[in-house]
């Protein structure tokens, strides 16, 4: 078989891609190893643990409602079968509809492994019928988009499904009495958020000082507060897991650190420690195809790898890992094969931490700016003066700008709070255009809504908010 293109990778980037592709006309084949299209994101990733979030949230609200508002339900009762039919039932729609979508783009869909054996040519190893004959296919062009895998380290791989990574966290075996999360990043966070709202009693230990040490303090600091109380006080930093075994039925852990030292046991453990780039046995040495020490694929600004025609998209082309960068750069590479495109130049691409509350970032990060000696004023909005957020009791939000002093362009945005991943839209698209604090607050935004703080937090910069006072300089 030859191909116009070969993407090898179903995911978020790989499908958005060969749909692109194959709508501008290209003849396109995807190679996925599962079959099913949607890749980590969809599969076990982003979109169930979203939908377990959801539960979580909700089960969080009934509760406020009992305490804060004089409203109850009851006790939550959980009927795991169901919670985790409804999780498939999601998956399982959204990976259908991709699959539609790519018959009738005429997309070729192979299940198989792929491997390069030259710059022009992949092997296909495997047994369905979607191989085509000789397990082999040529093409003038390749995109590869093939993701990470969770990391295990060794010491912690000790052959029980009670120590899981996410894709086994997300499976929910069972509600386990108690869960040890090893790692204070967004996915040990979200996960562990997930089964302490279940009922369970989880414990994080982080060898760093910190949690979310990639986002700025102010914004983690509600959350870290929240999770105190959801974890009961069970958040151990500056800690380090000296060793990981199997005792009977459950998981002994040891621990060195000033708050948490010794040994304790526990029903589960996740591992929650990163994420690797998914670039091995892909036979690159048959090409000239690079990868840096962390295994992430070499390329150029245009998403170009030392073979002028492969690309790289994704989570193996490098940080950030987030699978709406994958697509875009999925996208990108194929305007770029078409020459209607050149260097993927994004000035914003947001992250988002989906626990309750929410954390949301996007462009320079008060922590890089000094980092970088860029200078900028920081200007926040409390969300104690918003109506909306005391009308929803959610007061410990904020939003803030990072803005250039003497121009009063727009370089960051962070926001934590309900729904902040939804709110930092408008940041990234301001950040994007290149817009001043000003084009912000001329922009009429409707009131009562947290969308407001947006707004308010670029006129304290000018001194303006209604309901903040700044003293004149």
């Amino acid at each position: 078989m030859h191909t116009q293109l070969v993407v090898i990778g179903g995911g978020p980037g790989g499908y958005a891609a060969a749909f692109l592709a194959a709508d501008k006309g290209m003849n396109v084949v995807l190679v996925e190893a599962e079959g099913k299209l949607g890749g980590t994101c969809l599969l076990r990733g982003c979109i169930p643990s979203k939908a377990l979030l959801h539960v979580s949230k909700v089960i969080a609200e009934a509760e406020e409602m009992q305490h804060e508002w004089g409203v109850s339900f009851g006790s939550p009762k959980i009927e795991l079968d169901k919670l985790r039919a409804r999780k498939e039932k999601v998956i399982a729609t959204l990976s259908g509809g991709l699959g539609g979508l790519a018959k009738k783009r005429n997309v070729t869909v192979v299940k198989a492994f792929a491997k390069f054996e030259n710059s022009t040519t992949i092997v296909l190893e495997g047994d369905d019928a979607s191989i085509p004959a000789g397990n082999k296919i040529t093409f003038d062009h390749a995109i590869i988009a093939t993701g990470s895998v969770p990391a295990m380290p060794g010491a912690f791989n000790i052959g029980s499904d009670r120590v899981m990574d996410s894709t086994g966290a997300l499976n929910l075996a069972d509600i386990p009495e108690t869960l040890l999360v090893i790692g204070g990043g967004y996915i040990g966070l979200e996960m562990g958020s997930v089964y302490a709202s279940l009922g369970t009693k989880v414990s994080v230990v982080e060898l760093q000082k910190g949690l979310l040490m990639g986002a700025d303090r102010d914004l983690v600091r509600p959350l870290a507060k929240k999770l105190k109380t959801l974890f009961e006080d069970r958040i151990f930093l500056n800690t380090k897991v000296g060793s990981v075994s199997l005792d009977g039925d459950k998981v002994e852990v040891t621990f060195e650190g000033p708050d948490k030292f010794g040994v304790e046991k526990y029903d589960r453990v996740l591992v929650s420690v990163g994420r690797r780039p998914s670039t091995q046995n892909l036979g690159l040495e048959n090409t000239a195809i690079k990868t840096d020490r962390l295994g992430f694929i070499e390329h150029d600004a245009e998403l170009r790898t030392a073979e002028p025609n492969i690309y790289v998209i994704g989570d193996a082309a490098g940080e950030p890992m987030l699978a709406h960068k994958a697509n875009h750069e999925g996208r990108h590479a194929v305007e770029v094969i078409l020459k209607h495109a050149s260097t993927f130049d994004r000035r914003a691409i947001p992250a988002v931490v989906f626990t309750d509350p929410e954390i949301a970032w996007a462009g320079l990060t008060a922590d890089k700016a000094k980092a970088q000696n860029i200078n900028v004023e920081v200007v926040t909005y409390p969300w104690a003066a918003s109506g909306r957020a005391q009308a929803l009791n959610i007061t410990d939000g904020m939003t803030k700008w990072l803005v250039e002093p003497d121009t009063g362009r727009l370089l960051g945005c962070g926001i934590v709070g309900s729904g902040a991943g939804e709110l930092i839209a408008e940041a990234v698209l301001a950040i994007e255009m290149g817009c001043v604090a000003d084009d912000i607050t001329e922009t009429v935004h409707a009131h009562p809504t947290l969308a407001e703080t947006v707004m308010n937090a670029a006129e304290v910069f000018y001194g303006t908010a209604t309901e903040v006072y700044k003293p004149k300089k």
